[in-house]
Parts: structure tokens; C-alpha cells; sequence
């Protein structure tokens, strides 16, 4: 073996241009596939999630506790992505371009490896071939794939430690090996497969540091058994060195068996259905595996984001063709590790190293020991191509050291990097959407149902949903029991108000459930995202107000099947509170605090529950701790604000408006939040700062009824009342039957601008909507009184007298018209601005004007907190507010208000129709 040679900057100029100019349109690429959950939906990477969390939670974001979890313990990559989010947040191109960076790295060091058996020329070859090798492109362009370029550059690095370790006279160097250890960690920290690092130091000490070879370790093994020698010294200081490896090695496993608690990842015979397979398809399968996987690394031609469900047929029989393949395969392999294995020449070392980058590191996903979540996966080949292009490069040493062949080897070794070159870089593009993604993926394989249904995803997140419905049709033609095809048949037809047939599709995916085994684990036979199809059809059928208990039942079903099915737990809670029954509601809200206290969204949700119960107090506790939990929860931000505001306490008004600004600080565009901090600065008496404020609101929806009706309220309680005529004019514009703006107006003219017969259009009109408005009819009656019809003002009076017996202004006002009438002397009287005074000086009579400032029952919105990754992300808040409403409330009012609840109900129940996507 030659002695490894530093590495120059015009050679790591060459690869990094080289990355640059094969990755640079991945920069433009978005976040698909499995990005979504990584990065888009994982609550790990925002600031406001503890740093601990990283370290408790997978490379999802799911708990290592629950049985859901994928197992996948990759917290130092998770790392590296908060950092990204930290800096640019979601925007995709700061992680494509670390991607690309990483990637660059990652060449650069397999230059230097590959220094150690090829001379500088091949393993710059190797190391080109590496950089622009298509089937890198998941890796790479695909932002998940990070963990295989991090794992990878601790991996390399922990083996250039180890060729270290072996000091003069053969003697052991102690610092490389611990420095090995260490890397190895790390590697294993950013993805499982870096702790294989430390079988290639293994095979590299033995074969290539120590230059044994295994004719050689069988001869001396035989005599020291026989008891005819001593083993020698130099092998007792390796087997020294590898029970250090093996001991460091074992003792990583033990911790990251218990990290994962002794408990394998749940797959499905539809993530890899070989693994499910009786014997001998499932050997026949698995074996056959790795010649498909070899033959993308030679012949990347097509390439494939998910190779899962029906790709790869299954082998069932001997007698498959596809055997032969398997079966030539090994041979090749086989003749390569007795070559390597038996001969001492530097051409076998590097065979042999070639070989081991390419199997050892490849055994984590090969089935072979134990099944994976999928069939073949081009990600996991990042480090096994490695040996490829090092074997590559060798075999190409080999030919063009013959001068017949030396042209033609140069010519051929040209096309392919610069082939594999435009493949890489057209292959990007394919990254660039999910649509376009998974169409690359259907020109390959038409036999997965999965990309079928991931198409329909991606047209369904376009809104298009009748292209969607086909590709999802076509999904449950592909694979008839596939139960999430027939889910997101019914989620679309839902969308497209079909409900009918939703229900259908719906029921035929619960048909394919299996039964309940009293003592047997669920989620051993099935997806667990497939009881989502309990939770749909719920949602579906509880639109009917006679099938509440039916939805209710299928909740309890699918807890029944899952007692740690959290989804389950906050959409009957949702229900409940439908069907009035708040404690029950509570109870359930509780229970999936139990299984995730960390969701500030289930915090809100049970601060909803206490308002239902009148418990402003535990309401607003809640709404605190969902804030703690993400002090950026628009919506607790709002409904804390506005049940501070309502509570009348001064002391919480300050709170409130800083609540309000933050919330229109994330919401700018949402009027209501506008509106409310106007109602705060009324309350606190600052008139400019509110009229400030609900002009803001009335300027983002200019139909904005309370928002109107206030502007002119306030207008008239600070002696502006010409100007808040043209904001009633406006008002009553959008809503012509505002009762209290048709009064406002109409006390505005009379005292005013002294129109009588406006005023008196406005009180009728009033009371063509309401006869029994007491406000409206009292009003007339001071109309009568001023046209000096005293005998209909005293019937007008009388009447209303009779609507409000208790209403002491009234009888008052009777007395002076019956005083007028009997002394025959009527005399013209001014009449009192309204609001100034309820009394009665003289004989002059007010109208009787709105009162002050209360606020109407508000729908509050219970948010659906979803783990169902295909369903909708989004709730949009509600309209929070309407108008005012005097202070005290007769037995009429609370009854309209009791309808207005269970109107605001029916409100929620139609957005949640709309926007229970799933």
C-alpha cells in the first residue's frame, strides 16, 4: 500500500466545483417526501422546544417512548436542522445548501481515504465519481438525507483516526483509538449506521496494518490450538486493539437498545412486504435485494424516491428467473472476497477495503438481520457507494495501465462522470415538488399504490381535487387492500362534498381492519395511522345531528384499539363539547394531556372547555400554559385577551392589549384583533387611541359591523355626533335592520340635526322589525311629542308603558304628556341630547339612547390538533366579535343570546366540514 499523501487545495477546489456545478439547482428544490415530517411538521426544531427534547424524541419527533415512534435516535442531525431553522426558519434553500456544503465535505475526505490503496490519480477518480454519482441525489437534494452526509464525515474520520493507531515496532497509539471511539459515537448520533465504521477498522487492521492475510490467520490459529506455537506478539497487540473495538462497539449498542426501550419499529407488510413473507420468499426476496441495489450503483438510470409496497415482486419460488441474477451475484462477490481475502498484495487490500465500505455499511438496511421500513432505499447506498468507486477506480487503474487500452479507458471513464454528471444535475429537478417527485417515480414503477396516492397528495395540496380523487382511485385499483387508498378516496370525496360516497370509502377501509385480539398488540398488525380511519368517518357522520352518538362510538372504538391513540381522545373531546356535555369533554382533553403534555394546542383546547363551564379562572390558566408552551398560539393569544378584557378587572388590561398586539403582530391582516384593542382603549377611556384602532379594523373589512357600530357609538359619547352619522350611514349600508344603529341614528338627527322625520323613518323601521322594542317604541312616542300629536304620544306612551311596566322614565314621561294634554297649553320644548341624563327636568322629555359598551357572545374555536400526517395542518380562526350589547339583560335577550350560541355551534361545525382535511 502506498503512504497516504496530503491532499492539495487545486484537488479540493476541483471537487467542490464539481459538487457546486451537479447540486446547484437543488437550491431551489422545496421540502418533499419525507422532508414534510422532518422538517415541516417536527415541533423539535423550534426554538420554543427544549434542547433536551432532541435527545427524547426521533428523527420525526416522536417520543422513543411510544410505540409509534419510528426508533430512528438521530438527534445530532435534528441539531444541525434547528440550527437552519434558527437562521432562515423554513425558507428550503439554507438546507439545501448545507446539504450541498456537507455533501462537498463529505468528497473531500474520501479523497483523502482513498489515498491510503489508490495512487493520487485513481482515487481522485474514485473521488469524482463519488461527487457526481446520481444515486446520491436522495441524499443530497433531499433534505433528510443529512444524515447520511453527517453520519458519513464522522464515519470517514473515525476511520482516518484509527489508521493512526499503529505507532513504531508495531506498538499501539492510544489517542487515535479513543479519538475512534468518539467519532464512531457521533456518527452513530447522526444516523445508526456510522457505528458499522468500526468492523472496516477491524478488516483494516487485520488484513491491511498487520498485512495478514487468511490462509496465514488459519495456519496460526491451527498450531496454536494444536499447542505447536505461541501466538505472536504483534497479533496478541491487534487482538488487543479489536476487543477494544468490539468492547467500545457492544457497549454503543447496549445504549442504543435502550434508547429504543427493546423495542423494534412497527412496519407493515405494505412498507416491506417481504418481511412478512413466509419462508422462502422472505429469504428468496431479501437475497435477491442485493443485486437490485448493486445494479442502481452500476446503472443509475432509473431512479426511484420510493421503492416500497409492490415495486420489487415478490419471489416465491425457486424456479423465478430473477434468481439467477441473485445467484450471479454472489459468485462475483464471492470470487472478489477470496481473491482479496487469500492473496497479500496491495490489488487485493484494495479489493478488499473496496468491499468491505460496500457490505458492512449496507447490513443495517439489507433485511438480512433484521426487517426495515422499506424495500430499497437509494439513501442508504451514500456510504456503500463509496467502495463502488474506489473498486471502480481500481478496475480502471488496472485496464489503463495496458497501452492498448489506455484511450479507450480515459474516453470511457470521461463520458461516465460527465453522464453521471447530467444525470445528477436533471435528477434535482425531479426534488423540486412532490408532484413532480412522485410523477418521475410513476414513469419507473406503476405498481406502487403509494405514489399514486402521494401524486393525489400533492395535487390534493393544490386544491385540485378531482385529480386527485383519480390518482387515488387508481392507488386502490393498484393495491385493492391497501386501507390509507380507500382513506384518502373517502378525505376527497369529502372535499367535494360528496358525502356519500366519503362514507362508502370510509366504511370499505374499516371493512379491511382487522378484528380485535383480546391480549394481542394493535399496532403489531397494522399502521397506526390506519386507525385514522375511525376518526374520519366520525367526523363525517357527526355533521348529522342525529348520528352524534354514532361518531361517539367510533371513538371510543378506535381508544379502545389504541388506549394511547391521543388523536382519538381530542376529537371526541371536540364532539362532547358539541353535545353539551363540557365535563365529559374535559375528561377527554385530559386524558390527551396525559399522552402529550407538551401541545400547547390541547392546552387551548381545555381552556375552550372551561369557558363552556363558566370557569374563567381555569380557562385563563390554560390559555397561560398554552403560551408558555408557544408564546406565539394566535389563538390563545386572542381569547386570553378578550376573557382578560371581559372580566373587568383593570389590572388584567394591560396584559390584554400586549396579548392583542402580539396576536396582530402575527395576524396583521385579521380585523378582530384590531377591533378588540379599540374595545380595551374605550374601556380605559382613551377615545383617539380607540378610534385609531377601529379605523384600522373598519379599513381591513369595511363591513365590519361591530367595528362600524362602535366608531359611531364612541363618536356620540364624545360629543362628535355629526361624524359618526357617516359611519351609520355606512353601517346600516351592509346590515339595514341594525337595530341599535337605526336608534343611534335616530337620536342623532332628532337632537342633532333636528330631522324629525328621519328620526321618525329610523324608529319605525325599528319597529317594523320589532314591535316590542321598548327603546324604539319610547323614541316614536318622543317623535309624537315633538310634532305635538300629544294624544298619540300619550297612546305611544301607554303602549310602551305596557312593554316595560318596571321602566320608571316612562311613567314619567306619560305624566308630562297627560300633564300637557290637561293644562291645554302646549309650548314647543327642547328636547335633551340623548345620553346626557335619564332623568326628567321640567317637562322635557329624552329619547333614550343605546347604553354602554358590552360585548356579544363570541364563537370560540376548538382547535383540532391532528397527528394524521396526510390531513390539513391549518385551523383558520373564527370571527371573534359583533356588537355591543347594554349591560343589563332581560329574559327575551338571554334567550337571543342562547340562539346565538347554538348558531355560533352550527358556525363551527360548517369551518370544521371545510377544514377537517385529513
Amino acid at each position: 500500500m502506498e503512504k497516504m499523501a496530503d491532499i492539495n487545495l487545486k484537488e479540493v477546489t476541483l471537487i467542490v466545483g464539481v459538487v457546486a456545478v451537479c447540486y446547484w439547482n437543488s437550491l431551489f428544490c422545496g421540502f418533499v417526501f419525507d422532508d414534510v415530517s422532518a422538517i415541516l411538521d417536527n415541533k423539535d426544531l423550534h426554538p420554543s422546544t427544549p434542547l433536551k427534547t432532541l435527545f427524547q424524541n426521533d428523527f420525526w419527533g416522536t417520543p422513543m417512548s411510544e410505540e409509534r415512534s419510528h426508533k430512528s435516535y438521530r438527534p445530532l442531525t435534528v441539531l444541525t436542522f434547528r440550527l437552519n431553522y434558527l437562521f432562515s426558519e423554513l425558507t428550503p434553500m439554507s438546507y439545501h445548501l448545507l446539504n450541498m456544503i456537507f455533501h462537498a465535505v463529505v468528497s473531500v475526505i474520501f479523497l483523502k481515504v482513498c489515498r491510503l490503496f489508490l495512487n493520487n490519480q485513481s482515487s481522485m477518480i474514485a473521488s469524482l465519481l463519488f461527487a457526481v454519482h446520481p444515486i446520491h441525489t436522495e441524499a443530497v437534494t433531499g433534505v433528510v438525507g443529512r444524515a447520511e452526509l453527517l453520519s458519513s464525515i464522522f464515519f470517514l474520520a473515525a476511520f482516518l483516526s484509527y489508521t493512526k493507531s499503529k505507532g513504531p515496532d508495531n506498538s499501539i497509539v492510544w489517542t487515535p483509538i479513543a479519538l475512534t471511539v468518539f467519532l464512531v459515537a457521533v456518527a452513530t448520533l447522526c444516523k445508526e449506521q456510522g457505528i458499522t465504521v468500526v468492523g472496516i477498522c477491524c478488516v483494516y487492521e487485520v488484513f491491511i496494518a498487520q498485512g495478514y492475510t487468511l490462509p496465514l490467520l488459519c495456519t496460526t490459529a491451527g498450531q496454536f490450538l494444536r499447542g505447536k506455537g505461541s501466538i505472536p506478539l504483534s497479533m496478541l497487540q491487534t487482538l488487543i486493539k479489536l476487543i477494544v473495538l468490539m468492547f467500545s462497539t457492544l457497549l454503543l449498542v447496549v445504549i442504543r437498545v435502550q434508547v429504543i426501550q427493546s423495542q423494534l419499529p412497527v412496519f407493515t407488510r405494505f412498507d416491506n412486504p417481504a418481511a412478512v413473507s413466509p419462508t422462502p420468499t422472505r429469504q428468496l426476496t431479501f437475497n435477491y435485494l442485493l443485486p437490485v441495489n448493486a445494479w442502481l450503483l452500476l446503472n443509475p438510470s432509473e431512479l426511484c424516491c420510493d421503492w416500497t409496497m409492490g415495486t420489487i415482486p415478490l419471489i416465491e419460488s425457486f424456479l423465478d428467473v430473477r434468481n439467477l441474477a441473485t445467484f450471479i451475484f454472489f459468485c462475483f462477490l464471492g470470487a472478489l472476497g477470496v481473491f482479496s481475502l487469500r492473496y497479500p498484495s496491495n490489488s487485493s487490500k484494495t479489493v478488499l477495503m473496496a468491499l468491505c465500505l460496500m457490505a458492512l455499511p449496507f447490513i443495517p438496511a439489507s433485511n438480512l438481520f433484521f426487517p426495515v421500513g422499506f424495500v430499497v432505499a437509494e439513501r442508504v447506498l451514500y456510504v456503500p457507494s463509496m467502495g463502488f468507486c474506489i473498486l471502480v477506480a481500481h478496475g480502471w487503474q488496472k485496464i489503463s495501465n495496458k497501452s492498448v487500452f489506455k484511450k479507450l479507458s480515459w474516453v470511457c471513464l470521461s463520458l461516465v462522470i460527465f453522464t453521471h454528471a447530467l444525470k445528477t444535475l436533471h435528477r434535482n429537478w425531479d426534488w423540486e415538488s412532490e408532484y413532480t417527485l412522485f410523477m418521475s417515480a410513476l414513469k419507473v414503477n406503476k405498481n406502487n399504490a403509494k405514489l399514486w396516492n402521494n401524486v393525489g397528495h400533492a395535487l390534493e395540496n393544490e386544491k385540485n381535487f378531482e385529480r386527485a380523487l383519480k390518482y387515488f382511485l387508481q392507488a386502490t385499483h393498484v393495491q385493492p387492500d391497501d386501507i390509507g387508498a380507500h382513506m384518502n378516496v373517502g378525505r376527497t370525496y369529502k372535499n367535494l362534498n360528496r358525502t356519500k360516497e366519503a362514507e362508502e370509502s370510509y366504511m370499505t377501509a374499516k371493512s379491511l381492519m382487522p378484528q380485535i385480539i383480546p391480549g394481542k398488540k394493535y399496532a403489531a398488525r397494522i399502521a397506526p395511522n390506519h386507525l385514522n380511519v375511525y376518526i374520519n368517518l366520525a367526523n363525517l357522520i357527526r355533521a348529522n345531528e342525529s348520528r352524534l352518538e354514532e361518531a361517539d362510538q367510533l371513538y371510543r372504538q378506535a381508544i379502545s384499539m389504541r388506549p394511547d391513540f391521543k388523536q382519538a381522545y381530542i376529537s371526541r373531546g371536540e364532539l362532547l363539547l358539541k353535545m353539551n356535555k363540557p365535563i365529559k369533554a374535559k375528561e377527554a382533553y385530559l386524558k390527551a394531556l396525559e399522552l402529550d403534555r407538551n401541545n400547547a394546542d390541547l392546552w387551548y383546547n381545555l381552556a375552550i372547555v372551561h369557558i363552556e363551564l363558566k370557569e374563567p379562572n381555569e380557562a385563563l390558566k390554560n390559555f397561560n400554559h398554552a403560551l408558555e408552551l408557544n408564546p406565539k398560539h394566535k389563538l390563545a393569544l386572542f381569547n386570553s385577551a378578550i376573557l382578560m378584557q371581559e372580566s373587568g378587572e383593570v389590572r388584567l388590561r394591560p396584559e390584554a392589549r400586549k396579548r392583542l398586539l402580539s396576536y396582530i403582530n402575527e395576524e396583521p391582516q385579521d380585523a378582530n384583533g384590531y377591533f378588540n384593542l379599540g374595545m380595551l382603549a374605550m374601556d380605559d377611556k382613551k377615545d383617539s387611541e380607540a378610534e385609531i384602532w377601529m379605523k384600522k379594523a373598519i379599513k381591513l373589512q369595511a363591513d365590519f359591523r361591530s367595528a362600524l357600530f362602535n366608531l359611531a357609538l364612541l363618536y356620540s359619547q364624545t360629543a362628535k355626533e355629526l361624524m359618526a352619522l357617516p359611519v351609520l350611514e355606512e353601517l346600516l349600508k351592509y346590515y339595514p335592520d341594525h337595530i341599535k344603529g337605526l336608534i343611534l341614528k335616530g337620536d342623532i338627527l332628532m337632537n342633532q340635526k333636528k330631522d324629525i322625520r328621519g328620526a321618525k323613518k329610523c324608529f319605525e323601521k325599528i319597529l317594523e322589525m320589532d314591535p316590542s322594542n321598548v327603546q324604539g317604541k319610547h323614541n316614536l312616542c318622543v317623535v309624537y311629542f315633538e310634532e305635538k300629536d300629544l294624544l298619540k304620544a300619550e297612546r305611544c306612551l301607554v303602549e310602551t308603558l305596557a312593554l316595560a311596566p318596571h321602566e320608571e322614565y316612562i311613567q314619567r314621561h306619560l305624566n308630562i304628556v297627560r300633564d300637557k294634554i290637561s293644562s291645554s297649553s302646549f309650548v314647543e320644548q327642547p328636547i335633551f341630547p340623548a345620553g346626557k341624563t335619564s332623568g326628567v327636568e321640567g317637562d322635557k322629555i329624552p329619547t333614550e339612547n343605546v347604553k354602554e359598551i358590552k360585548s356579544e357572545p363570541r364563537p370560540t374555536q376548538i382547535i383540532k390538533t391532528n397527528d394524521n400526517k396526510s390531513q390539513s395542518k391549518a385551523s383558520k380562526q373564527l370571527g371573534k366579535s359583533t356588537d355591543k350589547e347594554i349591560p343589563h339583560k332581560t329574559t327575551k335577550e338571554i334567550k337571543e343570546i342562547e340562539k346565538k350560541r347554538v348558531a355560533a355551534l352550527k358556525r363551527l361545525e360548517e369551518i370544521e366540514r371545510i377544514l377537517n382535511g385529513e
